[in-house]
C-alpha cells in the first residue's frame, strides 16, 4: 500500500477514535447522573455500585447504542437512556460472574473485584441494584424534547430485557457453567456465546436503531452487523484469554483454560479462532457498508472489537 494511502487511513482512524472518545465522555457523564450519589442512603450500596460501574472499561456497549442510533438518524439524547442501561446490565453481569459461586475471580478491569472489596453479600446486591436501575432508567427518562415516542421506548426495553434474560445472557451463563470440564461441539459453543455475550451486544445495536427511528432496511442491515460483532467479541475474548497478560487484560489471564471452560480456542484452535474473528469483522463491515458515512462509527467499533488487545 502506498504511504499516502496509509497516512489517509491513519488520519481517518484518528478521527473516528476522537469521535468515539467524545461520546465515551458523554456516556460517563450520563451514567454519573443516572445513579444516586455515594452519600445517598444506604451509603454502602451506592458506594459499591459506583466502584464497579466506574472501575474503567472501554464502554463498547453504550458506544454501539449511540452509533446505531445516530446511523439511522436519531439523536444522542434519544438513545442515551439505553446506552446507560446496557452498561449497567453489563456491569451487573461482571460483578456476579466474578463471585466465588461463579467464576471466582479476584481482578476485574485491573482492580480488586466487588466481592473482594465489599464482601459477597454486598456484591450480589450491587448486581441486583444495577439490573433494576437499568430498567428504571429506560422507563423514567424524560418523554419531551428529543425523547422518542413511548412505543419505541417500550420496544427497545423489550429487546434489552430479552437479551438479559434466560434466552440471552442468563441462559448463556447457565450453559457456560454446565459445560465446564465437558466436551462441547462447535454448534453448542456458538449457541452459548451468542447468548452469553452476543445477545447483549446485539441488543445495543438493535435497540439503538429502534430508539433512533430506523426504517426496515437500515434495521435489517444493523441486525446483520449486530449478529457478527456480538459473536466476534467473544471469539476475540477467548483468544485474548489464551494469549494476553493480566496487566493488559485487567483480569486474570488463562483462567478459562484452567477451569476447563469451552472456548473458541479450545474447540477450534488459536489460529482458526483468529481467522474466524476476521471473517466476522468482514461480515459486520459488509452489512453496514450501504450506510456510507452514516455507518462510520459502527465500522470503527467493529474494528475496535476485533483488533483490541484487552
Amino acid at each position: 500500500m502506498k504511504q499516502s494511502a496509509i497516512s489517509s487511513q491513519r488520519s481517518a482512524r484518528l478521527g473516528v477514535d476522537g469521535e468515539l472518545e467524545e461520546r465515551r465522555q458523554l456516556v460517563e457523564e450520563a451514567l454519573d447522573r443516572a445513579l444516586p450519589p455515594e452519600s445517598a442512603w444506604p451509603e454502602t450500596i451506592h458506594r459499591a455500585v459506583r466502584y464497579s460501574l466506574f472501575a474503567g472499561g472501554k464502554r463498547i456497549r453504550p458506544l454501539l447504542v449511540l452509533a446505531a442510533g445516530e446511523a439511522v438518524g436519531g439523536s444522542r439524547d434519544e438513545v442515551m437512556p439505553l446506552a446507560c442501561a446496557v452498561e449497567m446490565i453489563h456491569t451487573y453481569s461482571l460483578v456476579h460472574d466474578d463471585l466465588p459461586a461463579m467464576d471466582d475471580d479476584d481482578l476485574r478491569r485491573g482492580k480488586p473485584t466487588s466481592h473482594k472489596v465489599f464482601g459477597e453479600g454486598i456484591a450480589i446486591l450491587v448486581g441486583d441494584a444495577l439490573l433494576t436501575r437499568a430498567f428504571e432508567v429506560m422507563t423514567t427518562a424524560p418523554v419531551d424534547g428529543d425523547a422518542p415516542p413511548v412505543a419505541r421506548r417500550l420496544a427497545a426495553t423489550a429487546i434489552l430485557a430479552e437479551a438479559a434474560g434466560t434466552a440471552g445472557l442468563i441462559g448463556g451463563q447457565v450453559m457456560d457453567l454446565e459445560s465446564e470440564g465437558r466436551p462441547v461441539d462447535a454448534d453448542v459453543l456458538e449457541k452459548m456465546h451468542r447468548a452469553k455475550t452476543g445477545a447483549l451486544l446485539a441488543a445495543c445495536v438493535r435497540g439503538g436503531a429502534v430508539l433512533g427511528g430506523g426504517g426496515d432496511e437500515d434495521r435489517a442491515r444493523l441486525d446483520r452487523y449486530a449478529s457478527a460483532v456480538g459473536l466476534a467479541f467473544q471469539v476475540v475474548d477467548d483468544v485474548l484469554d489464551e494469549t494476553g497478560a493480566a496487566h493488559e487484560l485487567g483480569k486474570t489471564a488463562g483462567k478459562d483454560a484452567r477451569a476447563g471452560k469451552a472456548t473458541y480456542v479450545s474447540v477450534h484452535g488459536l489460529e482458526a479462532s483468529r481467522q474466524m474473528a476476521r471473517r466476522l469483522l468482514d461480515e459486520a463491515l459488509s452489512a453496514v457498508a450501504p450506510l456510507g458515512a452514516r455507518g462510520h462509527l459502527l465500522e470503527g467499533l467493529a474494528r475496535l472489537i476485533v483488533e483490541r488487545r484487552a
